[in-house]
């Protein structure tokens, strides 16, 4: 009896993400530029997003820049993008920082 490729089983407990890889982007660990085309920009951001920032956690406009100057020193270019691409929310105020939640 053949198996159809069609009929596996999906993993639905655990969303694949719709980013391709970015390694690509960093040398030694830092982030060698951040790119200038918007998809290319969304899938980093995705990639910072999931590896910087814990879901259920707040963050101080400090801590945010101290995690992205980890892997690049315009922490501001790259926290205004997080923001306007919708990946992190910050209060009225900007006092607090916070993962969005994810919609994909």
């Amino acid at each position: 009896m053949s198996h159809s490729p069609e009929h596996r089983p999906s993993s639905s407990t655990a969303p694949r993400p719709p980013h391709r890889d970015v390694s690509d982007l960093f040398s030694g660990g830092r982030l060698a530029v951040i790119p200038r085309k918007v998809a290319r920009r969304e899938q980093l951001l995705a990639h910072l997003t999931d590896t910087l920032f814990a879901a259920d956690r707040e963050y101080t406009e400090p801590e945010v820049n101290d995690a992205l100057r980890t892997v690049h020193e315009d922490c501001a270019a790259l926290r205004r993008y997080l923001i306007t691409s919708g990946r992190l929310v910050r209060t009225r105020d900007g006092r607090a920082y916070r993962r969005a939640a994810t919609t994909l």
